[in-house]
């Protein structure tokens, strides 16, 4: 499908806007954030959680089972928010640390190309990947924070401390780790008994973990939204006076059936003229030949019609996709990208790892279910 697709909104109320806000209602002295509207209230300290693939529309169809978050959903004035394209943890974790959309901070996928190399490498797990402060310059929120002495602490698993994505999308704070959610609740509390202003970020990932292997339709992921929502109801009966708390996602999820599942290995009429296969089964970006990304694009809207949106990377930036693009970072980019509209997906057997093949929650494109987040404030009492 050649129609403009529906385009991610980076104006504040997005993903890209809740560090940047809650850095601001701490009283961040010279930041750029400052302007950002709608202001929050101002807190002496911050807790921000983010459930890695809790999507707005999952959340709402399974409130039921969330109590405390159905609270919030009914409270909080801003709470539809949109993750970014494509809506993938990697390119989030960047549009959330920056405040910044994809095409100024760099991460613009999955499995994007680099040019410097003309390699594929995997934004999330960063093996082989470039120099993470050279591939993201930019400041994130967590150092303009610290700048300013905002004592910033990240509650998370211990592998984030130092990893590639970490330094490229959320460095400037320090690592605390823990397995399990109670005890990451246990030490986001601990945090905040230390002197003056305290900017806490929470992360979770099992809801996200469940909805990939067992389906985000599956009792397993309704089990494991009622723990993260008991949790969180715990942290927030428990926060100090003066303490906000605001809760976020970074892409929801969709079950693909096997049925609707191609694999280009099987496909000569799609893999034609295809240099690299980068993005992911829901958010392909198609590294071409030289001369060929019009011939992919015409190749791909032809087989897909209505069930994805194909565009050039032209036409993908000037439709605004990734907000502004800064130079060079346009390169990363595939030269033709495939985002899904129905429930298929397509993956290459030939590289993609085995273990993938079997995931039954996916997620990158456009569709509401992907790309909208909760974001969800209590403000500070």
């Amino acid at each position: 499908m050649s129609a403009v697709p529906p385009v991610p909104g980076y104006d504040g109320n997005d993903l890209a806007g809740v560090l940047p806000r809650v850095v601001a209602s701490l009283g961040v002295r010279h930041s750029p954030y400052a302007e950002m509207l709608p202001a929050l209230e101002p807190a002496r300290s911050a807790v921000v959680v983010l459930v890695d693939g809790l999507g707005l529309e999952l959340l709402r169809a399974r409130s039921g089972h969330a109590p405390y978050l159905r609270s919030l959903l009914a409270s909080s004035p801003a709470q539809r928010g949109t993750a970014g394209f494509p809506s993938t943890t990697a390119t989030s974790m960047g549009t959330f640390g920056t405040g910044l959309p994809p095409g100024r901070h760099g991460l613009v996928g999955y499995v994007v190309r680099d040019p410097a190399r003309d390699v594929l490498f995997n934004e999330l797990d960063w093996i082989d990947g470039p120099n993470s402060l050279t591939w993201q310059p930019n400041p994130t929120a967590f150092e303009i924070a610290g700048r300013d002495g905002v004592d910033v602490t990240m509650v998370g698993a211990d592998y984030f401390d130092g990893s590639g994505l970490t330094r490229a999308a959320l460095r400037g704070a320090r690592v605390l780790s823990a397995y399990r959610l109670a005890d990451r609740v246990d030490l986001a509390l601990a945090a905040l008994r230390g002197k003056g202003r305290q900017l806490i970020y929470l992360y979770w990932g099992d809801i996200d973990r469940i909805g990939h292997t067992s389906g985000c339709g599956s009792l397993q992921w309704v089990e494991e939204l009622e723990r993260v929502d008991a949790e969180l109801s715990r942290l927030a009966r428990a926060l100090p006076a003066g303490v906000s708390l605001t809760v976020t996602a970074d892409h929801g999820m969709v079950d693909v059936p096997f049925a609707d599942r191609i694999d280009l290995a099987a496909d000569a009429d799609l893999v034609a003229g295809i240099h690299l296969t980068g993005g992911e089964p829901r958010a392909l970006q198609l590294y071409t030949v030289p001369g060929a990304a019009d011939d992919v694009a015409a190749t791909w809207r032809e087989r897909f019609a209505d069930d994805a949106w194909v565009l050039t990377r032209d036409e993908a930036i000037a439709a605004g996709l990734f907000g502004a693009t800064a130079a060079g970072v346009d390169e990363r980019i595939g030269d033709v990208l495939v985002a899904m509209r129905s429930t298929a997906c397509v993956y290459d057997s030939r590289t993609i790892k085995p273990v993938l093949l079997e995931l039954v929650g996916q997620h990158g494109s456009l569709t509401d279910a992907e790309l909208l987040v909760p974001v969800l404030h209590a403000p500070a009492s």
